[in-house]
């Protein structure tokens, strides 16, 4: 299993991204996800290459605020239950808005 270290950093403008690197390469390049989805996306792309059997380690940077972690923490909650609403066929989504991939 391969460890991909995901770390939440702030911005000089106060705004919070994370930080993803792949421990298993030596010469890896971080790459830096803007949201949630993003995330959610690189995770997957990485993962492809291990088939899957990652495993990702969080810390926080210095200087990240327990709201910025809160906020991350509060949008991974969000995008799961999404998700989980996508798999299970559900008409609204838990923000309630339609799930347009639902069928009738």
């Amino acid at each position: 299993m391969v460890v991909i270290e995901s770390v939440i950093k702030t911005s000089p403008l106060g705004r919070w991204f994370i930080e993803l690197l792949d421990t298993q390469k030596v010469d890896a390049q971080p790459v830096f996800c803007m949201d949630i989805y993003e995330y959610a996306d690189k995770i997957e792309e990485m993962g492809q290459e291990y088939d899957g059997a990652v495993e990702v380690m969080w810390s926080s940077d210095e200087g990240v605020t327990p709201e910025q972690i809160n906020e991350v923490r509060m949008q991974m909650n969000a995008y799961a239950a999404e998700q989980e609403a996508k798999r299970d066929g559900e008409a609204i989504m838990p923000d309630g808005t339609p799930n347009f991939e639902a069928q009738p």
